[in-house]
């Protein structure tokens, strides 16, 4: 058990509420924190997709149809995998302010309907889908905060300096083993996954700048990268858990999707460059550069010469940059598209 030496504590104490009230409103700190992470993802999407000649406000619609798919596919699966931990109400399967949101049930859901969203819009997903991998990261980091307000997700019983203090009643209802009760400080597993996640984060958006990454890699890295760092989170955690043959179900999911996310990555670096539209057939070819503030319009200029080729046939509104547009020093492309990790639209090689 930690004990506190000096002014400054020896572990990082919990924190003494999970709320606050405006007026008769209740807010819960994990339902904030989830707001915050969805707009910083929203933020970070716009200009990572209008940096590849795509409308920004795309990604408004996209959110109003992935996000709530999101929640309520994130519910599904916690409540399928943590069922000791659904509140013992009526609408427990639903309470999802009360902390117990599955990740991968979450992206599942999400990514399929937006997937259907785009492909009805007659947008290509791979680029998109690399656009939103960073964003996606910063998000569940911003989250995870949440879980500390709610003293959760907390790993094995430790007396490192910053082990998380727990309170006996949250040790009780946490589902933790009987013989781990008596210790005060434990493993905290959540921020352990928040620093992850902003790592891989900025991974991402460097590798995406300095390599050419095609359409789904970066998507399929943030896939394998985060599982494989829940590999490493099932195997500290002691929390409520279903189990299959001794271990955490989470831990089979972690490890598959791994190993999908690996042979993903591959696979999609290993497919020929094809032309990928960004913009809705018949869309203004400027719509993604009309919001742009100057700075942003001149961060990633295009020299003349970089005109992007059309593919025979093709409507030429669905071209990312014409031989006009190149000369205007508000489009971007070339760098820009790097930035975000997605080739620009090209003639197969």
């Amino acid at each position: 058990m930690a004990h506190s030496t000096g002014a400054l504590p020896q572990f990082i104490p919990s924190p003494p509420i999970n709320s606050f009230h405006i007026g008769p409103l209740d807010v819960h700190f994990y339902a904030l924190g989830y707001i915050i992470g969805i707009t910083l993802a929203i933020l970070i999407t716009r200009r990572r997709w209008r940096a590849l000649g795509g409308d920004p406000d795309l990604v408004n619609d996209i959110a109003l149809w992935v996000v709530p798919a999101g929640i309520i596919g994130g519910r599904i699966y916690f409540d399928i995998t943590t069922p000791a931990d659904i509140p013992h109400v009526w609408y427990g399967v639903l309470a999802v302010w009360t902390g117990g949101l599955g990740i991968w049930g979450g992206v599942a859901a999400a990514a399929a309907v937006g997937a259907w969203r785009l492909h009805r819009l007659g947008i290509t997903v791979g680029p998109f889908a690399n656009a939103i991998a960073p964003a996606l990261l910063v998000a569940q980091a911003v989250g995870r905060i949440g879980n500390y307000f709610n003293k959760e997700l907390f790993g094995r019983p430790t007396t490192l300096p910053w082990g998380l203090e727990i309170p006996y009643q949250y040790r009780v209802s946490g589902g933790i083993p009987t013989q781990d009760l008596h210790f005060a400080t434990f493993q905290p597993s959540f921020l352990y996954e928040l620093i992850w996640d902003l790592a891989l984060a900025a991974f991402l958006v460097w590798l995406g700048h300095h390599a050419k990454i095609k359409p789904w890699g970066l998507f399929a890295l943030y896939v394998a990268g985060y599982s494989g760092y829940r590999i490493f989170e099932e195997s500290i955690r002691i929390d409520s858990s279903e189990y299959f043959l001794g271990l955490r179900l989470n831990m089979f999911v972690a490890v598959v999707l791994t190993v999908i996310g690996l042979v993903w990555f591959v696979l999609a670096q290993r497919r020929p460059e094809r032309q990928y539209t960004v913009l809705p057939p018949g869309a203004p070819e400027a719509a993604g550069a009309a919001e742009a503030t100057p700075d942003e319009a001149t961060a990633d200029e295009v020299p003349a010469d970089e005109n992007l080729a059309e593919a025979p046939g093709a409507d030429p509104a669905t071209a990312e940059r014409p031989a006009e547009a190149a000369a205007d020093p508000s489009a971007d492309a070339g760098d820009a598209a790097d930035e975000s990790g997605v080739t620009a639209t090209r003639s197969e090689d």
